[in-house]
């Protein structure tokens, strides 16, 4: 007798749609599918280690060329690639690579943003999209199931068309209430991080951006919003394709015609539910370090500011056209200022460069001073020539602030582009909306190509395809890892660990194990590495470790410096896959008392087959929780490199059968 349907997210139902061998139609939390996937997207400075990874495989070519999206993007802007031999070879090697697999969709240095231009042009609803990049997440503006992913985890679905993953548990945040005039997709989620906070309800989760007031927000402002469930803690963000998706998509010359509009059910089994009220909210800004640390703008009205920056992927061509208007308005009256080095404004493809050209927009940032940068990430990372100095205060549109990320010593506070227009003139946090209330919306809309007046469309909702196996079975449990008992000392860390603080971007060039190791912390602990060294070998920390940025250097750094294993109460899911891809043992111990009990340098004896730590100077033992099959599978197997040389194209049956 067939089994009737369970109710699925939104999410569930494109991963069943996409999965094989499934034991029922449908899938629930907890569930190891293996993928179909339909896109794999990778940067030049990701690549890198990809590189590594492809090389180790034996080169063996790519699954769909067509299908995989490469962009010269991180580490570049017009002078490093004119001076810089790291970005040179970056470049070089990335270029190589597309030449080497006949790549179709190769996009060199300064043409575009990695995501920009695939959300603009490639991207479609119901899709799988997996990406070395933490902000691939983006894609889920449109519909489609988008989650960054490590190097490893991402060069194994370019070679074999597929990949592995648990059904991740559900939220929903339920926008409610229509939004004043300006207020777009960065303060809406910035209200969001700061109502529900960073690596909480959505650690490891999707995240469902739904509510009767998603109605109306434009394609940009849930590509910024689905951008920044990054920053939120979630697995991906997603919004259901409706006619906004539609009519954005009946725009293209090409890639609309795959499109599959999935919807949640009525009774989606989500873990929570979340309402966000956005009637009469204003202009927000988010505090150093953390994009949660959020405050209204008033509050921080007329304090002094050392720079300005607008761009990076967060910030989508809506704002920018806004923030333009912003100024606009905020000039009457006045004369044109000096350009400045420290107004920067970078614009997310050529396409849109072009764009605000044509609208006579970019003689407006010129008069309020702002240089105007060729398409980049530029000083969202801080690894390129542009970069805020020690000790200066920058406001951002780009979507990260932690500690260093515009550079060494730098202090980047968050914004809509709005608030930082309208704050480039006096050079202090000035609240946007007295600009906005005088700008012309019909005119808005007419620049970026929105008809005020719009007919209906008529959307057929799309259910999965199941193909149903009736003799897969679960795997058999294994012990947790394979390998015996460590003995080591602690460093000891707090919540929220990030992988920029774990290896900055600057040394991510870098391919050495050992010189990776010894720039592990290096702005934030620069003795990691010695008391490592000393025995300090096992990494003991909060909530949330590893959490940001998919680099899997984050990873080697800690093996390059000699540590161990990791022991935390909870992880960033693209970490946690790395550390698991590339072997070094983690353990899961969400015990308040063994994270109360263990300080800085204590001895600690880890069982990894028994999945157990002891202290040894109380004697002390704590259990931690077992992970799923597939990461035992591949713990036993050596990482998942080591798997595909094994096994080969059918190395996720297997895993799966063990």
């Amino acid at each position: 007798m067939a089994l009737p349907p369970k109710p699925m997210t939104l999410t569930q139902k494109i991963l069943a749609h996409h999965a094989r061998g499934l034991s029922r139609p449908w899938v629930q939390a907890g569930d190891i599918l293996q993928l179909r996937v339909d896109w794999t997207l990778a940067s030049e400075l990701a690549w890198n280690g990809m590189e590594r990874t492809y090389q180790r495989l034996g080169r063996p070519g790519v699954h769909n060329p067509e299908r995989f999206f490469l962009a010269v993007d991180h580490t570049v802007d017009e002078v490093t690639l004119r001076t810089d031999a790291k970005a040179q070879h970056l470049t070089q090697q990335a270029r190589a690579f597309a030449q080497e697999a006949r790549l179709r969709h190769f996009q060199d240095a300064n043409v575009t943003i990695l995501h920009t231009k695939f959300y603009r042009e490639l991207v479609q609803p119901g899709q799988v999209v997996l990406g070395a990049d933490s902000h691939t997440s983006s894609h889920g503006g449109l519909g489609a199931f988008a989650i960054g992913l490590g190097g490893a985890d991402v060069t194994a679905a370019l070679v074999l068309g597929q990949s592995w993953l648990e059904v991740p548990e559900a939220i929903a945040v339920e926008y409610q209430g229509e939004p004043p005039f300006g207020i777009g997709g960065k303060d809406i989620i910035l209200k969001t991080l700061g109502t529900l906070g960073r690596n909480t309800v959505a650690l490891e989760r999707s995240v469902e951006y739904r509510g009767p007031a998603v109605r109306g927000f434009s394609t940009d402002m849930r590509f910024t919003i689905a951008n920044m469930t990054a920053e939120f803690g979630g697995l991906n963000g997603i919004f259901e394709a409706d006619e906004a998706a539609a009519r954005w998509l009946s725009r293209r010359s090409s890639d609309k015609d795959e499109a599959l509009y999935f919807q949640a059910d009525p009774d989606a089994p989500y873990v929570a539910r979340h309402p966000i009220d956005l009637r009469r909210m204003g202009p927000l800004l988010a505090r150093p370090f953390s994009p949660d640390n959020v405050m209204e703008v008033s509050e921080a009205a007329g304090m002094a500011l050392d720079g300005c920056f607008i761009g990076a992927c967060t910030t989508s061509e809506e704002e920018l056209v806004l923030a333009a208007l912003v100024l606009e308005q905020a000039l009457q009256g006045r004369a044109p200022l000096p350009p400045s080095p420290q107004k920067l404004v970078v614009p997310g493809d050529l396409s849109i460069a072009a764009h605000l050209r044509q609208a006579g927009l970019w003689t407006l940032y010129e008069r309020a001073g702002f240089r105007i940068g060729a398409p980049g990430c530029s000083m969202c990372l801080g690894v390129a020539s542009e970069k805020a100095r020690p000790g200066e205060v920058w406001l951002s549109s780009q979507n990260r602030n932690y500690e260093n990320r515009m550079g060494p010593g730098s202090l980047a506070w968050l914004a809509s582009a709005a608030t930082v227009a309208a704050s480039s003139l006096p050079m202090a946090v000035t609240d946007p909306r007295p600009f906005l209330a005088r700008v012309d919306q019909d005119r808005f809309l007419r620049i970026l190509g929105r008809p005020s007046r719009t007919h209906a469309l008529t959307l057929r909702a799309f259910e999965p395809k199941v193909a149903v196996d009736a003799s897969a079975k679960a795997p058999a449990p294994l012990p947790f890892q394979a390998g015996t008992r460590l003995r080591g000392r602690v460093q000891r860390f707090g919540d929220h660990v990030d992988t920029d603080a774990i290896i900055p971007g600057e040394f991510c060039h870098l391919m050495d194990m050992e010189e990776i190791g010894r720039h592990a912390f290096h702005h934030v602990r620069p003795e990691f590495y010695a008391r490592a060294q000393a025995g300090q070998t096992l990494v003991v920390a909060g909530e949330g470790w590893g959490s940001g940025s998919s680099r899997e250097h984050a990873v080697w750094a800690l093996q390059g410096a000699g540590i161990q294993a990791v022991i935390a109460r909870s992880y960033g899911f693209i970490h946690k896959r790395n550390l698991v891809n590339e072997g070094l043992p983690y353990l899961v111990v969400s015990a308040p008392a063994f994270h109360a009990l263990v300080a800085e340098d204590d001895a600690l004896e880890v069982d990894l087959a028994a999945g157990t730590v002891r202290h040894l100077a109380s004697g002390q033992t704590f259990e931690a929780e077992r992970p799923s099959a597939i990461v035992q599978a591949l713990h036993h197997e050596g990482g998942l490199t080591a798997a595909i040389q094994r096994h080969g194209p059918q190395v996720f049956e297997v895993l799966s059968a063990k």
